[in-house]
């Protein structure tokens, strides 16, 4: 069993970190992000989804114009991630289908071997998850989209599920996320979030079943915070806090999840702001074994809420806020209504793995 000191863990990490600089020959960086692309829709009318507010006659007036404009916009997000080389492995949520993402990366990321990985949802509004990678660095070796059935039945998005093999032949496994969200009220609406983060666990706990050492990393809009029940009990989430940590305490990393957004989340950082109050509504979790792990190992405080000055609303009542496509009916041509978040990994790619 791997148990570790926790006010070591930083430390470990750091010397890692810094000793990796005169080594690059032998190790390489993984940039993961997450984002909620805020209604990525295209502009037709489907009869099987409730998207007629997103056609150019629909209460948005959303027309292929301004879709040109928000792939272009997104696209500028994506590539000034990682010193402007793009992540490595970007989730994203709020996308209606895949032809948006392939279309938006052969428009305006080209120069990047993108690929995608996706499953469409059952949502009424046919928003769905999706995997962005890198095809340089992965190779996808499975796909699948796993079904939340809340109590009501109403259909909500899939947990997407991928499996990437790196070219040190480590699999690691990608969860996507986009919970049901808080709309009715966050207490009311709870057991939907603790429905999503049960089927999550169970598809984690499987893995574990097979190798308590998986290499796991969870990504998403969890409409909840690091706080919250479904996320810290039923999901069963350890929070990481880098800095502060009580000296001698240890803790069991097999089969275990740690929440890399938490304190980001304690120092009162956010995603997304409802009603003055910020909320860190979207994480980035994963297993133990990339926090300890030799192969593959996460740079400790490396965790970011990312928000370049271009992305941010500058002026007004919601200055320091997401700058949004729409503010209501109103079209601002804005990004998302969510902040991006990030986090740094080190890949061991030398011969003797």
């Amino acid at each position: 069993m791997k148990k570790i000191h926790l006010c070591f863990l930083c430390i470990s990490l750091l010397v890692i970190n810094i000793t990796a600089c005169g080594q690059t020959h032998n190790n390489e960086h993984l940039y993961v992000a997450f984002y909620n692309v805020e209604n990525l829709f295209d502009t037709k009318n489907h009869p099987d989804k409730n998207d007629e507010e997103w056609t150019p006659a629909g209460e948005k007036e959303w027309t292929e114009e301004r879709l040109e404009k928000k792939m272009h916009d997104l696209s500028r997000v994506i590539r000034s991630m990682n010193n402007e080389s793009g992540p490595d492995i970007l989730g994203v949520c709020e996308v209606e289908h895949e032809h948006l993402l392939t279309t938006m990366i052969a428009k305006f990321l080209s120069d990047k071997n993108y690929k995608t990985a996706y499953e469409e949802s059952p949502d009424n509004r046919g928003i769905d998850n999706g995997l962005i990678y890198d095809a340089d660095k992965f190779t996808l070796l499975s796909v699948r989209g796993d079904t939340v059935y809340l109590p009501d039945r109403y259909p909500t998005r899939l947990i997407l599920y991928a499996e990437l093999l790196t070219r040190a032949n480590d699999t690691l496994h990608v969860f996507v996320n986009h919970w049901p969200s808080r709309r009715g009220g966050e207490e009311l609406t709870e057991p939907n979030r603790i429905a999503a983060a049960t089927v999550l666990r169970r598809s984690v706990d499987n893995l574990f079943d097979l190798n308590p050492h998986s290499k796991i990393i969870i990504i998403g809009d969890f409409n909840d915070e690091p706080g919250n029940n479904s996320v810290l009990n039923t999901l069963a989430v350890h929070p990481v806090i880098c800095d502060s940590i009580a000296e001698g305490k240890a803790i069991e990393t097999n089969s275990q999840l740690f929440n890399l957004a938490f304190e980001s989340y304690l120092k009162g950082e956010g995603t997304f702001k409802f009603q003055d109050k910020w909320n860190m509504l979207d994480h980035i979790i994963i297993s133990g074994e990339l926090l300890v792990g030799e192969r593959i190992r996460y740079q400790c405080s490396s965790f970011e809420v990312y928000k370049p000055d271009f992305i941010v609303t500058q002026t007004g009542r919601f200055a320091g806020t997401p700058f949004p496509t729409y503010g209501g009916r109103r079209y601002l041509g804005g990004y998302s209504d969510h902040f991006p978040v990030i986090a740094k990994f080190m890949i061991n790619i030398s011969e003797e793995n």
